[in-house]
């Protein structure tokens, strides 16, 4: 008998620059914890949390800003397992994660500050392209990203 899957209830932010609509680039960061992991803000979910808070709650512990405008949601849960290799302790209850994807804005003047929280998450960040972005981001998150900013496309948000 198959053993059902375990996924880590998460949110995710497609975060657009500051200068959207004129330009369009998309925020990437550098994990501190994997090498050459590059990935958007995300994080879990906490018992009581709704996504929305979730979102604002990770975005500052992670980039610590709260100077943002959030655009749209994707309509579903997005899930994708871990490859064996990307396994941590701190995971290692899950097999993957199901996400909620918000596509935000950062507002003019909004400031990154990566050493906002305790522990920093990520060590670099950069603005780049659609297509940068799709060969820069892991491997096994480029199937997720792509779909979620297609969709967000799709409907004009982007």
């Amino acid at each position: 008998m198959a053993t059902k899957k375990r996924y880590r209830p998460n949110v995710a932010a497609v975060i657009l620059s500051s200068k959207y609509p004129s330009t369009c680039e998309f925020f990437v960061a550098h994990r501190t914890d994997m090498r050459n992991v590059w990935q958007f803000p995300q994080g879990g979910i906490d018992e009581g949390e709704n996504p929305v808070d979730a979102l604002k709650r990770e975005i500052y512990e992670e980039i610590g800003c709260r100077d943002i405008e959030i655009l749209g949601e994707y309509p579903e849960w997005v899930s994708y397992d871990f490859p064996d290799k990307t396994r941590t302790k701190k995971l290692y209850n899950f097999d993957g994660q199901t996400q909620k994807y918000f596509l935000v804005r950062l507002k003019n003047g909004a400031k990154i500050d990566l050493d906002a929280y305790e522990i920093p998450e990520f060590k670099e960040y950069k603005y780049m392209g659609y297509a940068e972005l799709l060969k820069k981001v892991s491997y096994f998150k480029r199937p997720v990203y792509r779909k979620v900013i297609d969709y967000f496309m799709k409907e004009g948000l982007i």
